[in-house]
């Protein structure tokens, strides 16, 4: 099986002169020893954000782990509080330590809250790989599986998808299907099958995240810190057999803990989600639907809406079998709620979507009076 590659190897960076030695394990490297310089100059100190709790946070340092506070990062953005995976800047002194600010965000993994304001709500910071786990003792949920990876590109870091719990799938045949329907719904992403009972793909998966920073996505239930225990070698993360009535998991892990790896790199473990709601994720979910994108640029108008238009591609994709009206319906409704989280924080196109929703209805309206009527 193919992989495609990572958008960034931290492990093929030099490393600076200099450099703490206690952080290079967790990433540090000469952009961030650059982005850090001028902090240095006034005293202060580095640290990686390994676990954030309610107004405090601990902070991996030369010096070991730090408990720190965040009074001066808590911001009213929701998108701006400190985050695991965070490259913090600490006070060298102080009882408490301070966190005073925090170094510029490379990618930024960021979820839609279940709050009727739809505020983001930032997951893990600076991630190189987004490692969706998605059970096989469960049947697979497609759209959800859409979901994880539109926001996985959207937060700049290279998704893969790991299908856990594959020795439950003894028959090779369908594992088979089963992997080639996630490949199909995942385009331009490695699909990977693991055991962390057998051993399967654990080694392919450990290579992958040998280098960077990945974080493990996926429901309560998929098996994330089973495979996060599998990947560090030793038992770290508790675990939990999920339910025998619907085979769907116990909440377990209830923080995201920035762990460091014993063959390379960094893994991020994250409790399992309940919802996966967009936000802001428009480049990502055509990024995850990028056939459909594709067939678009070659209709007739340039703003089609795939629907009655003559000379659209994207319908004759569909009529003719090489698109599944599965994975239009799914593009359309995360376009559609991608849409609606947007037009809440902007008053422009909530205005516009106000606007259309008006036509139609005025649309509507007459195509129904002339029906009755008989009129044309």
């Amino acid at each position: 099986m193919s992989l495609p590659a990572s958008s960034s190897s931290l492990s093929s960076l030099p490393q600076a002169s200099g450099l703490p030695h206690a952080l290079t394990p967790y990433g540090w490297d000469e952009a961030w020893a650059a982005e850090f310089a001028p902090y240095a100059d006034q005293g202060l100190l580095p640290g990686r954000v390994v676990r954030v709790d309610r107004g405090q946070c601990d902070v991996m340092t030369a010096d070991g782990i730090v408990r720190a506070d965040t009074a001066f990062v808590t911001p009213h953005d929701p998108l701006r509080v400190i985050c695991t995976g965070d490259w913090a800047v600490l006070e060298a002194h102080g009882n408490p330590r301070y966190v005073k600010t925090y170094l510029p965000r490379r990618t930024a993994f960021v979820r839609s809250t279940s709050s009727k304001r739809s505020e983001g709500q930032i997951l893990a910071a600076n991630v190189d790989h987004a490692i969706i786990a998605v059970s096989l003792a469960v049947e697979l949920d497609l759209g959800r599986i859409e979901r994880f990876l539109a926001l996985a590109w959207e937060s700049g870091a290279q998704p893969l998808v790991v299908l856990t719990k594959a020795d439950l799938v003894p028959d090779p045949v369908t594992l088979g299907h089963l992997v080639e329907d996630v490949e199909t719904a995942a385009p331009g992403v490695g699909v990977l099958t693991v055991s962390s009972m057998t051993g399967e793909g654990t080694d392919v998966l450990a290579a992958v995240v040998g280098s960077g920073t990945s974080v493990l996505l996926g429901i309560s239930g998929a098996g994330k810190s089973t495979l996060a225990n599998a990947l560090l070698g030793t038992y770290v993360m508790e675990v939990q057999e999920t339910r025998d009535a619907d085979g769907k998991g116990r909440h377990t892990t209830t923080t995201r803990n920035l762990l460091a790896l014993p063959g390379g790199g960094v893994l991020i473990d994250t409790p399992g989600l309940r919802g996966v709601g967009l936000f802001d994720a428009e480049a990502g979910v055509g990024q995850v639907f990028s056939e459909i994108e594709e067939y678009a640029e070659r209709c007739r108008f340039h703003d089609c809406a795939h629907e009655a238009e003559p000379g659209c591609a994207v319908r004759a994709a569909l009529a003719s079998g090489e698109l599944s009206e599965r994975r239009m319906e799914s593009y359309r409704k995360l376009l559609r709620e991608n849409q609606r989280i947007v037009a809440k924080t902007d008053a422009r196109l909530r205005s516009e979507l106000k606007r259309d929703w008006r036509l139609r209805s005025a649309e509507g309206r007459a195509n129904y009076s002339a029906k009755r009527t008989g009129r044309a």
